[in-house]
């Protein structure tokens, strides 16, 4: 096949945005599947998607890209490849706007459909996804057009209303249920939401933001369960659902209950405050990338439960008294031996960590705060102004009061020359959570 390497890059973008994307090489009828999840079969029981993809393909003209819709809403881009070969490119199904239960009902009384069978349109529906804007997608099209054909003047696009259901029989003749089939593609529906999910949380529990993002940022509208009237309060349901997973996707990722809870506990709060679906879907982003940090910056993979927990204590009060002889003490072990341990699992020394994680949170205070320096060294766990002001010099160069100056002339140039703190900031988290 020609343009093999272009095509599968091609699929692999619309499969991270959840776009299904099929390459059909019409001399094996076998490789056409139900490529609208079954959508048809409600309608006509006996369908054959083979026999159904060629008759669509018959009428497709070389060098001209085929934007298809069709009685359920949905939507598709279907061309031929150019080349030796008898090969098929489609894309879809996706739908322009939530499809509703009023959209499906009408649906259904339009093909003379039995009531429950609105539930096996619902269940379909919940894994085609929703392309609101599709110029995105036009514009991916576009330029796979461009590469097929060479040069936008080199092919059309044509617009194409598919009625695509075959003639039907009368209602009282149709089968009350059709349940191996019907069972078989529920099935492989939940198995894709599933699978996204379990993807989506793997991420998360690595604190891979850029993974979670794209798993996140198609799919969840689609998989909003229907439950009542008030489609608000399904969001918020699904947003209340994924927070909980989410929160224990970063329990598996070593963070300590108190971070996790914190965190969990304010997306809980604008999950109910959240006054439209697009806020719910956009705040729904912001947990995965709010929970992937959370896994970067506080998990304790690696790390004996011994000093876990002096990062726990350290993490939760930095204005507690993180001295050695009372971390030792604390924790019922010398004070010697708790050193050691530390330092070989950290590469630092514990006055030495508690010290930059100090001056890493005064950071952010100064960036963020108009509080007073020394009101920023109490809340730093610092409350002599001197030490604290020699403690984040030695850390970045610059007194807190030069760092504040740096940040009031505004010179990007001098902000830059800032040096960080020689270990991660978990304070990134604290800055954007």
């Amino acid at each position: 096949m020609q343009h093999e390497a272009e095509l599968l890059f091609f699929r692999e973008i619309l499969k991270n945005s959840h776009i299904p994307c099929y390459i059909v090489n019409m001399s094996d009828a076998s490789s056409v599947e139900a490529y609208d999840f079954g959508l048809r079969r409600i309608i006509a029981p006996q369908l054959d998607y083979r026999e159904e993809f060629r008759r669509a393909v018959r009428q497709c003209e070389p060098g001209v890209i085929y934007r298809i819709r069709d009685p359920f809403l949905c939507r598709y881009y279907l061309s031929r490849i150019p080349g030796p070969g008898n090969f098929f490119v489609l894309v879809g199904p996706y739908t322009e706007a939530e499809v509703t239960t009023q959209d499906m009902m009408n649906i259904a009384e339009r093909y003379g459909l039995r009531h429950f069978l609105t539930n096996r349109f619902e269940k379909i529906f919940r894994v085609i996804p929703i392309v609101e804007d599709g110029t995105g997608l036009l514009v991916l099209v576009n330029s796979l057009g461009q590469l097929l054909w060479g040069g936008m003047k080199q092919f059309s696009l044509q617009d194409v209303y598919d009625d695509c259901v075959p003639t039907t029989e009368p209602m009282a003749m149709r089968p009350e249920n059709k349940e191996t089939e019907d069972a078989f593609l529920s099935m492989k529906a939940l198995e894709k939401q599933y699978e996204s999910e379990n993807a989506l949380l793997r991420a998360v529990a690595r604190g891979d933001t850029h993974t979670a993002e794209m798993l996140l940022g198609a799919f969840p509208r689609a998989h909003v369960e229907r439950r009542s009237v008030d489609t608000l309060r399904d969001c918020k349901n699904y947003a209340i659902i994924t927070n909980t997973l989410l929160r224990k996707a970063a329990e598996q990722g070593h963070v300590h209950p108190l971070h996790i809870d914190s965190l969990s506990s304010r997306f809980a709060c604008s999950i109910e405050n959240t006054n439209s679906k697009e806020d719910i879907y956009r705040l729904m982003r912001d947990m995965a990338h709010k929970y992937c940090l959370l896994v970067k910056n506080y998990s304790m993979q690696g790390y004996s439960p011994l000093v876990r927990d002096v990062l726990v204590r350290i993490g939760s009060d930095l204005t507690a008294d993180l001295s050695l002889k009372t971390q030792a003490a604390y924790l019922h072990v010398s004070a010697s031996y708790l050193s050691t341990v530390f330092k070989k699992e950290t590469g630092s020394s514990l006055t030495e960590f508690v010290n930059r994680k100090r001056v890493e949170y005064g950071i952010f205070l100064l960036n963020s705060t108009n509080l007073q320096i020394q009101t920023i060294a109490q809340h730093c766990g610092i409350p002599d102004l001197n030490y604290y002001s020699k403690t984040f010099k030695k850390y970045t160069g610059l007194t807190p009061t030069e760092y504040r100056n740096r940040i009031v002339s505004g010179s990007a140039a001098d902000m830059n020359r800032i040096p960080s703190p020689p270990l991660p900031a978990a304070d990134e988290f604290r800055a954007e959570a």
